[in-house]
């Protein structure tokens, strides 16, 4: 694993998309600062200052695409879950990948894949995190509730050793995850939700679906019960 620092950056993802082909598995790019950072669905990812994380990993796990990918961000939802645990909290997951603590958004999460033909050329996942900010700044992010590590314990927190840890925890279980897909982290990630047996209303693009989240598929999506009718999602936002 390499780590490339930059001290500005548009955006992570977008750096290493534009670079790919000069850039080994498993490099790691970290910005200082990022300025137009972005999250799913095209939403802005708003930067806090210095001393947050803004990083990209560059994964090239073969050539060719394979249906276990899709579910990389659900794989690092359950990491960042696993290191804030660490550090004593209790985090949750909102489907598909959202992190929460005690109901506000701490980190946001953003796979791309870049292709050649059928050829793949890699896959980028973007990850924010929210470790130092102030709590006026924090509460100025516009549609959702967010918080920040240092808000939620007291304390200034150690960038270089969270990234440390994230990226430690992330490589510990990945060949595992490629081989097992959604599967092997299934009950980590349901053990963690905060979305299951509630009525949800969930955006699909333009449209809107209510209903009951009866429960996940062995591949990650959401079966959502309505009038009787089950549907299964593989892309939305619960709002």
């Amino acid at each position: 694993m390499k780590v490339i620092k930059l001290e500005q950056v548009d955006s992570t993802n977008n750096y290493a998309k534009s670079n790919i082909e000069n850039f080994a598995d498993q490099t790691v790019i970290h910005a200082i600062s990022q300025t137009s950072g972005r999250g799913r669905l095209s939403r802005s990812w708003v930067d806090l200052g210095v001393g947050n994380l803004f990083m990209t990993i560059i994964l090239k796990p073969s050539e060719s695409y394979k249906e276990e990918y899709s579910n990389l961000t659900q794989y690092m939802s359950v990491v960042l879950c696993k290191v804030f645990e660490f550090y004593g909290l209790e985090p949750q997951i909102k489907w598909p990948n959202d992190v929460l603590i005690d109901g506000k958004k701490i980190a946001g999460i953003l796979s791309e894949t870049v292709m050649s033909g059928s050829v793949l050329k890699g896959i980028v996942l973007g990850i924010g995190v929210n470790l130092n900010a102030q709590k006026e700044t924090v509460n100025s992010i516009p549609e959702k509730l967010a918080t920040a590590l240092n808000l939620e314990l007291g304390a200034d927190v150690d960038l270089d050793l969270f990234m440390s840890r994230l990226l430690g925890e992330f490589f510990d279980n990945y060949c595992e995850f490629l081989d097992g897909g959604f599967e092997y982290i299934k009950k980590d990630y349901i053990n963690r939700n905060c979305f299951l047996n509630k009525e949800l209303n969930i955006q699909i693009f333009n449209n809107i679906e209510t209903g009951l989240a009866k429960s996940i598929t062995d591949s990650g999506e959401l079966v959502l019960l309505k009038e009787d009718k089950e549907l299964v999602l593989t892309i939305g936002d619960i709002l």
